[in-house]
């Protein structure tokens, strides 16, 4: 029962990580600036994110543009794009590997072995979702965060992490979290000894031959 527990508490936090590594992935607030110019304010503030660019209007009102090129952007964005759509579809593979590996399915009762392997193997996959998104919103804040200490960047085009980016770091460390507790829930052999077996007992010697 205590598997079972852990394997159920490993989905949900997976889950919830995955959920949290799409909305992520599709907000614009990546990287956020909070005025747009020196002289005219004519924004309250600039969102990027990895599909569009949006502006924040004095009256409330959002502008969002999407990004034109894709040949056009730059590689880190574009190998950023990549790695949270790949996060995205391992995510979705190990909801369903994961799925199936439950305890409370009834789906391939019939033999444990192998439905605790399919949990194991969605924990796996889970965790390669979450580094993949650790690593992407780490790469991404990272240049953030250099260009805004850059000496050569101008003040009024500096950015600073956006709400996207802390809700990527805790999606994937969900999914890591979640995976790993779905690794963890597949309980341990137990060695099986074979039964002893009876061995006849000799027939009392009479100490008498018989020819």
């Amino acid at each position: 029962m205590a598997s079972g527990g852990l394997q159920l508490l490993g989905f949900v936090l997976a889950f919830l990580g995955w959920i949290g590594i799409i909305i992520s992935t599709a907000m614009p607030q990546w990287k956020m600036a909070s005025y747009a110019g020196d002289n005219i304010v004519t924004a309250q503030a600039l969102y990027e994110g990895l599909w569009m660019s949006c502006a924040m209007q004095s009256t409330g009102q959002i502008q969002c543009k999407v990004y034109d090129s894709l040949l056009k952007l730059e590689s880190s964005l574009q190998a950023t794009r990549a790695l949270m759509v790949a996060a995205i579809l391992l995510g979705l593979v190990g909801v369903f590997v994961a799925v199936t590996g439950m305890k409370c399915m009834k789906c391939m009762e019939d033999d444990q072995v192998k439905k605790m392997r399919m949990a194991v193997f969605g924990g796996v996959i889970f965790i390669i979702s979450g580094l993949a998104a650790l690593v992407a919103t780490s790469w991404y804040g990272n240049r953030v965060a250099r260009a805004f200490y850059d000496p050569f960047t101008p003040v009024n085009t500096r950015f600073e992490f956006g709400s996207a980016l802390f809700i990527g770091w805790a999606a994937s460390s969900l999914a890591l979290l979640g995976g790993s507790f779905l690794c963890c829930s597949c309980p341990r052999r137990e060695t099986s000894y074979p039964p002893t077996r009876g061995y006849p007992k000799n027939a009392s010697s009479t100490g008498k031959d018989y020819v």
